[in-house]
């Protein structure tokens, strides 16, 4: 199988991944089910790319009807060993301003209607401490220090994930500031989590369309034109976010052959006894764990 970048597209930015060079649509069935849109195979300057939509075609699932499995999954299957996923979000930080693009580095989990794990029937616990990889964050965040010195680009900030898909009350995004967070978004979780389970290397370009409501709006602007300013800065923000991607892929690629932490988070995480994972378990998961039932010998710490 071949080695490919995977990219998730969100909010504004799906559409503008599409065109890679040569790119085919790959049907793809899962354990999990179909996919929220089939992921796109091609190149971009001779890197093997596979760009997913996020929210289906047309943007039709709302965050929680996401197949984040199915999508995790698929990009695997397809043979992504690294994810650079962006996605809009509101700022509940002054100083993370509306078409600023963010690099994050940590998240707090407020989602409770979706399932986080593909190992729902035994004992996978992979280190979580770092919800992004590290390796490829830095990739990203050197090639905007380097090649794109204009792009505001923060290196690190903590996404808030909501369940939604209603935003948030004014009390709750006062507490999501006094908690410590930066950013407030829908979809970043469990899709990082999943990629750690599946040995991905993944790292999230966060979007800044507006402050989260715990900063009034002045009072004289209507709520067309709230909406049209918010719409402006996503595509402002979109068009910072491609051309930053555009500008890490040739340089992820060419670390390719390293192998980044994240490419054995399943190492130490079985905490179950092997021999007693069914065979139609261990079958079905195949592609995330199989090495380990090769040689390895049985993690269970008890």
């Amino acid at each position: 199988m071949e080695d490919r970048i995977g990219i998730i597209g969100g909010s504004g930015l799906e559409e503008l991944l599409r065109p890679a060079d040569h790119g085919h649509v790959v049907e793809i069935d899962t354990p999990f089910g179909r996919p929220a849109a089939p992921p796109i195979l091609g190149d971009w300057d001779g890197v093997p790319v596979a760009i997913l939509s996020r929210h289906g075609t047309g943007h039709l699932l709302n965050p929680t009807q996401i197949p984040y499995r199915a999508n995790i999954y698929a990009l695997k299957a397809v043979g992504c060993r690294w994810i650079i996923a962006s996605g809009a979000v509101g700022s509940l930080n002054e100083a993370m301003k509306p078409r600023d693009l963010v690099l994050v580095d940590q998240a707090i989990d407020r989602t409770v209607r979706r399932t986080g794990t593909f190992f729902e029937n035994t004992a996978v616990h992979v280190e979580f401490a770092e919800p992004v990889c590290p390796v490829l964050r830095q990739i990203i965040m050197e090639t905007g220090q380097r090649n794109l010195p204009s792009l505001k680009v923060h290196d690190r900030g903590t996404y808030l994930c909501m369940e939604g898909p209603a935003f948030s009350t004014r009390a709750e995004s006062i507490l999501h500031r006094s908690w410590g967070a930066d950013l407030i978004g829908m979809t970043l979780m469990p899709e990082a989590k999943l990629a750690r389970e599946a040995e991905i290397s993944y790292a999230a370009i966060a979007l800044v369309t507006d402050y989260d409501c715990w900063r009034p709006h002045q009072a004289e602007t209507g709520k067309l034109q709230l909406l049209e300013e918010i719409i402006s800065h996503l595509r402002a923000a979109t068009a910072n976010a491609m051309a930053l991607i555009r500008a890490a892929i040739p340089r992820v690629w060419a670390r390719r052959h390293e192998e980044f932490p994240a490419h054995r988070a399943l190492e130490l995480a079985i905490w179950s006894d092997k021999t007693k994972i069914s065979a139609e378990t261990r079958q079905t998961l195949d592609l995330l764990w199989g090495r380990y039932f090769l040689s390895q010998p049985n993690n269970n710490p008890t």
